[in-house]
């Protein structure tokens, strides 16, 4: 298994795209990011053009497997519509894009599948984490997890309507979720969307959780942030299963 995240640093992208923007969707030169997908293509040493997704912050799992192989070279070619992914075939490439969302990479301890999952906090609280580790179809036992880098609490202020969503009273989750949420002295809530993640998992049987908490907001020579710039470029997480690379970026 191998699995990787990108930096904005590196590409070809220029202005508020600059450099290594990975989205074709944000209003960026075309050939600017099919270039800046080809260097991470070669530098990871990728087995496969990634299966790029068109994420809409829902709780869709789409089975690689079932879906026809990338090709970089037919941009006619519709992304599929989800927000998460998961394979059990060696060489096929899974991706998600962020600028503040969290990406969620689970594997199975075996090695016998991967998935990624684009878990902002409106498919977080869907349930994208739960219907990804539901697809993989093993105990959470038998899964590694990997958060990436994400907008942390200091800098994610959210409404009321998003800690309701998590919150409410009847909800499953409610009484941990409360932890993720301080009150900031503006009368809105500071978010730990991190955090939420891992409760997640934590009741889904998932104990191998790792990723450093580093902020996508407050890094900005290091990564994009939609919340802290608007308009702006995005990060990809990838995983796939495979012999290891011998070079990595």
């Amino acid at each position: 298994m191998r699995a990787a995240f990108t930096l904005r640093a590196g590409g070809v992208s220029h202005g508020r795209y600059a450099s290594l923007n990975l989205g074709q969707h944000v209003g960026d030169d075309p050939l600017a990011v099919a270039e800046n997908r080809r260097r991470v293509a070669g530098a990871l040493q990728l087995p496969a053009e990634p299966l790029w997704l068109a994420q809409v912050h829902g709780t869709t799992v789409l089975n690689a497997d079932a879906a026809p192989r990338a090709d970089a070279t037919r941009g006619d070619h519709p992304a599929p519509r989800a927000d998460a992914a998961l394979t059990r075939q060696s060489g096929r490439v899974l991706a998600v894009q962020v600028a503040d969302c969290l990406p969620v990479l689970l594997a199975a301890r075996d090695g016998s599948a991967v998935a990624v999952a684009h878990a902002g906090w409106r498919g977080l609280a869907a349930g994208v984490v739960e219907a990804t580790v539901a697809a993989l179809g093993v105990g959470g036992d038998q899964i590694h997890a990997w958060l990436g880098p994400a907008i942390g609490p200091a800098h994610f202020e959210v409404g009321e309507e998003v800690r309701a969503a998590f919150c409410a009273p009847a909800g499953e989750h409610a009484g941990e979720a409360a932890a993720a949420f301080v009150r900031n002295d503006r009368g809105r809530w500071q978010c730990d969307l991190r955090l939420l993640a891992r409760q997640r998992l934590s009741q889904l049987g998932v104990r191998s959780i790792h990723g450093a908490p580093r902020c996508t907001y407050a890094e900005a020579d290091a990564f994009y942030s939609f919340r802290r710039d608007a308009s702006t470029g995005r990060m990809a997480a990838l995983i796939w299963l495979g012999e290891p690379a011998q070079a990595a970026c």
